[in-house]
């Protein structure tokens, strides 16, 4: 178990986890951001950001012998009155504005994509409903890449729910005006033989908020980037996510919170539950604060439930320090099992034994399914929770 207390303004200790973190971190150790492929070279899985993925399973993902077909992926797009849907070309400006491409497979997304999917929500434009972006497997193979912006003080919530089976690599840039509010819950319900790999881009604009919740459930492998930049001060951003891995999936959360400009704010939750022989779940959590990123107040959790033998967890909170005028910064990270105690207290109430773990895995859920805010969703989630429950007790 890693842990890390909040770090007041000032502190010797913010010096001290700055020279723990930069012989470890991997944003310094990461190959340049680039749209061009030939900028990554193909990787062996000795590297530190490919060194816990399985690259046999990526299905050429990253060496481009994955080659796209028609029958991919189909996408739709429900979005209520005053949003603006478009399909557009790769010259479009819009594209890649929220961040480059950070590995080879990101890289050769952005390379192979032939239309883009931008979704804008004008400048002080509340929507009331969700915009829903339905993503289906058609068994192929596919790039892509989705736009969605948001002007002025703006304020919308996006489900990107992912299903079927494909093998498919995707950039997805979230671009946020000044006192914009976004929610983004992006689902990954994908069949068993799926391989999902996508970098996530925000670019969080001057007093904006930001909120990414990340569910992962489905797919063979599933390697998600979140990275999180800021546009100017005031800012916010929050980042859950919630992964459930089963038997022989690996799911891996790879994600980088860059405080570059001062005074803005970030917190980080993810927990996950694994069952079955050869369960592997990865989280990676990176912050940065620059050097003229003063008044930073950030935090990262990452929490791990192992229901049975055989499931395997690689947690990695990192935290890079270059000014010590911060209001705060902590990491943590921890994996168990279940809580006897809790157990004991439920059991002793008369609670059978079956039932008192679900309760248990049900409450150590639940703060991150209340933060999805669609009430469809989240029911079915707690469904999908109870179906994947039901094969360990």
């Amino acid at each position: 178990m890693a842990e890390a207390t909040n770090i007041p303004v000032g502190s010797t200790t913010a010096g001290q986890i700055a020279v723990a973190a930069e012989s470890t971190v991997a944003t310094r150790m990461s190959a340049p951001p680039s749209f061009d492929v030939a900028d990554f070279p193909v990787p062996h899985g000795r590297e530190e950001e490919w060194r816990f993925t399985p690259l046999e399973r990526l299905r050429g993902l990253h060496d481009g012998t994955a080659v796209a077909t028609g029958e991919g992926v189909k996408v739709a797009v429900e979005a209520p009155e005053g949003v603006i849907v478009e399909l557009v070309d790769r010259d479009d400006p819009r594209l890649g504005r929220a961040g480059a491409p950070v590995d080879r497979v990101a890289a050769q997304a952005y390379s192979a994509f032939e239309k883009a999917g931008v979704v804008t929500v004008p400048k002080e434009t509340v929507l009331t409903e969700p915009i829903r972006i339905a993503v289906h497997g058609e068994g192929g193979v596919s790039y892509g890449h989705q736009v969605i912006e948001l002007g002025a003080f703006a304020e919308a919530v996006v489900v990107i729910d992912h299903t079927g089976d494909a093998v498919i690599a995707a950039n997805v840039d979230y671009v946020l005006g000044d006192g914009a509010k976004l929610t983004v819950v992006s689902v990954q319900d994908w069949d068993d033989k799926a391989v999902h790999v996508a970098q996530h881009n925000a670019l969080v604009g001057r007093d904006a908020s930001f909120k990414s919740v990340v569910v992962t459930f489905g797919g063979d492998l599933v390697r998600l980037h979140p990275r999180v930049t800021y546009a100017g001060p005031g800012a916010e951003a929050e980042l859950f996510g919630l992964y459930f891995t089963d038997a022989g999936q690996h799911q891996e959360h790879r994600l980088l919170v860059d405080h570059n400009v001062p005074h803005c704010k970030s917190n980080v939750v993810y927990k996950g539950a694994l069952q079955g022989e050869a369960a592997h779940a990865v989280w990676i959590g990176d912050v940065l604060i620059e050097a003229k990123a003063e008044g930073t107040d950030t935090y990262e959790m990452n929490r791990n439930l192992v229901l049975t033998d055989g499931a395997r967890v690689d947690s990695v909170p990192n935290l890079e320090i270059e000014t010590g005028e911060i209001v705060g910064a902590g990491h943590a990270s921890a994996t168990g099992r279940f809580d006897d105690e809790q157990l004991f207290y439920l059991m002793a109430r008369g609670i059978p034994a079956d039932e008192a773990r679900r309760l248990v895995v049900r409450g150590f859920f639940a703060e991150l399914v209340q933060q999805i805010g669609v009430a469809d969703i989240e029911e079915r989630l707690l469904a999908k929770i109870e179906t994947e429950l039901e094969a360990t007790v």
